[in-house]
């Protein structure tokens, strides 16, 4: 495993983390022991970044987490979210005693006194402009409740804005073959100001592994089954909102081009990682080999120019037109 410094935290963070998300619920089924075991052997291989949310099976992901970290000597760096919890998810509802109640409730689901990265869960885009919700996030730095403060963001535009903010330290935001808007203007503005990057969604909910097809089920308790039209919340969350039928077509194409001698998720994660300015990619597991296949992707060489090439030529005719101006 390679370790990279995760902006002004100056951390040393494992490159490929853990989503737990999956582990949590909204992805199937997945079973607390197969749950614990990937958060176990995730720590084993060198894996030091988790990252998850107060909503993620309405804690659950933070309680399983909190169970290994008992179980552990290692420094594990955990990023959880709030906000979500509001109903209606409304900018108002973003008050300090609110976010202080989620607070607390993810401290209690962890087993711990602080919580190291604490992140905004893809708020409205008007609350980017409240300063005063960044000065609650500064007094729970004050309390000692949080070491840092991020946000996670459906859209560039509000990760510009959101870097504005000097407590920031880092920014989740979906980057992957499917979403590559985020390799310009943004990145380097984030390198300007050292702020982290965390690159969710870097499968594209799957599709990029290569193993779905037309005939692919999704459960009922499944966001690729009950949320692509974006119902229930931001549609880019779900194959990174390119259609399903689309983004198939666009793997067909991707393995063509891949080298004989790895597989399609890792050529993905791969890809990923050769952008300096990503701190962290958080790609999820439900078992352990889709863990290994992950893990693996920091011990590859970078992919050929012509690989390269062909990425973005795939890109730029079946995908861009379709999400790059919308995030």
């Amino acid at each position: 495993m390679k370790y990279r410094i995760f902006g002004k935290t100056n951390w040393k963070v494992s490159e490929v983390g853990l989503g737990t998300w999956a582990l949590g619920g909204g992805w199937g089924r997945v079973s607390e022991s197969d749950a614990i075991g990937v958060l176990e052997k995730a720590i084993e291989r060198g894996i030091n970044f988790f990252d998850t949310a107060d909503v993620y099976g309405d804690g659950k992901s933070e309680q399983l987490i909190g169970q290994v970290l008992k179980s552990t000597d290692q420094k594990i760096y955990v990023a959880t979210k709030f906000g979500r919890r509001l109903d209606p998810h409304v900018s108002s509802g973003y008050t300090k005693d609110n976010l202080e109640r989620f607070l607390d409730r993810s401290l209690g689901n962890l087993g711990v006194h602080t919580i190291d990265l604490i992140q905004l869960h893809c708020p409205p885009i008007d609350l980017y402009y409240k300063p005063e919700v960044f000065e609650a996030l500064d007094s729970f730095v004050e309390q000692g409740k949080i070491q840092h403060y991020g946000v996670s963001v459906e859209k560039v535009e509000e990760g510009l804005k959101a870097i504005e903010y000097p407590g920031v330290v880092s920014v989740q935001i979906i980057f992957n073959i499917f979403r590559q808007r985020p390799s310009e203007l943004f990145f380097e503005q984030c390198k300007k100001k050292n702020i982290a990057v965390i690159a969710r969604v870097p499968l594209a909910s799957g599709l990029l592994t290569g193993k779905m097809s037309l005939a692919t089920k999704f459960p009922e308790d499944d966001h690729r089954n009950y949320n692509r039209q974006g119902k229930f919340f931001d549609v880019g969350e779900t194959f990174s909102g390119v259609d399903f039928e689309i983004g198939l077509k666009a793997v067909e194409e991707l393995k063509r081009i891949k080298p004989d001698d790895i597989s399609c998720v890792q050529m993905a994660l791969k890809w990923i990682l050769m952008h300096s300015e990503v701190s962290c990619v958080i790609p999820g597991a439900k078992n352990t080999k889709q863990l290994e296949e992950n893990i693996s992707a920091s011990e590859l060489t970078d992919l050929d120019p012509d690989v390269l090439k062909g990425i973005k030529i795939i890109y730029e005719n079946l995908i861009k037109s379709k999400v790059h101006h919308r995030w």
